[in-house]
């Protein structure tokens, strides 16, 4: 198909052109003449700069169109577009795609989707009045399955490489300086479940880490096999005894 050729008519209507322009401008005014485009035949754009200091790199673009054999054009749109290099504002992000870790405060709530892919189904199905499946239930809940949905394997393969980048890790401070790993450590307790060849919690209260998740290899001063050297101290005799009391003195 053949391009559109430039429409005289429309082409020459720039002072139509730059009065629509201004009238949608108000006080950001029309700068210079920049050109103009051929849209389709009879229909053209007058573009103009736009010299408002918050909109620099945007144009004014004019619309103009000229009917079959009408000796003046009109006016079909006026905007305020963009650039390359316009300073625009970042594209909009879902509220579900901007919650990071440590938005969620007390008595909101997070729905979490169907196709989460973090979750799969868990084991609920069943007649509640077989027997075979009462049984079942029993097992299945003692493993910790017995739930709607489960973790699902890229859910703990996430949470996996969260914990081993946190301050959980070995790459803490901490850890490099501590004296053994977790996994020998006293106050160590292995998590259930795959999860639990990598890591655990930490249940000594004077740690920094206490109630956490920690990877076998992290680490920190409080480890249990760090014990005083230094012996009990004993006091010398006093001087003048006020407290031992004589049993001679009451024969």
């Amino acid at each position: 198909m053949a391009a559109a050729k430039l429409d005289a008519v429309t082409a020459a209507a720039l002072d139509l052109a730059r009065a629509a322009a201004m009238d949608e401008a108000g006080d950001f005014e029309v700068g210079d003449h920049l050109g103009v485009i051929v849209d389709d035949e009879r229909v053209v754009t007058h573009l103009f700069a736009c010299p408002h200091p918050g909109y620099t790199g945007w144009h004014w673009a004019v619309t103009l169109v000229r009917a079959s054999r009408a000796k003046t054009p009109t006016v079909n749109e006026v905007v305020l577009l963009p650039g390359p290099e316009a300073l625009r504002a970042p594209e909009w992000v879902p509220w579900a795609q901007r919650v990071e870790p440590g938005d969620l405060a007390p008595g909101m709530l997070m729905p979490t989707p169907d196709d989460d892919p973090r979750l799969e189904p868990g084991y609920t199905g069943g007649d509640e009045h077989d027997d075979t499946t009462t049984a079942l239930r029993a097992v299945v809940h003692e493993l910790g399955l017995g739930r709607e949905r489960l973790l699902s394997d890229y859910g703990r393969q996430l949470a996996a490489e969260r914990w081993v980048e946190g301050p959980g890790g070995a790459d803490a401070a901490e850890s490099r300086l501590a004296p053994a790993p977790c996994a020998t450590c006293g106050y160590w307790v292995r998590l259930r479940g795959s999860l639990g060849s990598l890591f655990g919690a930490c249940a000594n209260g004077y740690a920094s880490s206490d109630g956490r998740v920690v990877s076998v290899d992290h680490g920190c001063g409080a480890h249990s096999d760090v014990v005083s050297d230094a012996s009990e101290a004993y006091l010398p005799d006093p001087v003048w005894d006020s407290v031992t009391v004589d049993s001679a003195l009451f024969d």
